[in-house]
């Protein structure tokens, strides 16, 4: 696959619709669990892009078919309520800044079962817990949610803020009584 290539898979799981897109380097970009198909693909697409989906694209290319297998899998499992390790799923992260890139970093080592404050992963990213702002917008804009835990990072003060997704907040909370967390 050459780099401006984008394959994408599209699957249920017992969490809702999840669309995952992969390049050459790795995972670009996946949804949150969605109500629909067309709601999870939507997620994922951004304006400049066009996705060709898995089974549009010639495998023979060398568009990493078995990274979409691999992450589906893992994805559906973890969706499940299994205890999967995700943090060794590729993830093509050039286009984020050196803070974006530290701070999802950080997030993704956040253990299942444990949540960590913004002060936290600022700490981790910068050195300093005064940029909880800037990791709070890493996780914000996570083009990677589940894969980059972001739903793992909470408020100082331990209230779920913000989450992505058409279902939200709800979501964020389902997912981390999932793990145990809460």
């Amino acid at each position: 696959m050459t780099p401006n290539h984008i394959a994408t898979e599209i699957f249920q799981t017992d969490l809702g619709w999840i669309a995952i897109a992969a390049n050459h380097r790795g995972i670009v970009r996946t949804s949150l669990p969605e109500p629909t198909p067309e709601s999870a693909l939507q997620s994922i697409e951004p304006t400049n892009t066009k996705f060709e989906t898995s089974k549009a694209v010639d495998h023979s290319s060398g568009n990493r078919p078995e990274l979409l297998a691999q992450t589906k899998d893992l994805l559906t499992r973890y969706c499940n309520g299994e205890d999967v390790r995700l943090a060794d799923i590729p993830i093509d992260d050039t286009a984020w800044t050196p803070y974006t890139s530290r701070a999802r970093a950080a997030c993704r080592e956040i253990p299942r079962g444990q949540t960590r404050t913004y002060a936290w992963l600022a700490q981790q990213a910068s050195g300093n817990t005064n940029s909880a702002r800037a990791a709070g917008r890493a996780m914000a804009t996570n083009p990677t949610p589940i894969i980059v835990p972001c739903h793992r990072v909470i408020a100082t003060n331990g209230h779920l803020n913000g989450f992505g997704g058409t279902i939200g907040l709800p979501l964020k909370q389902r997912l981390l009584q999932m793990e145990g967390a809460i």
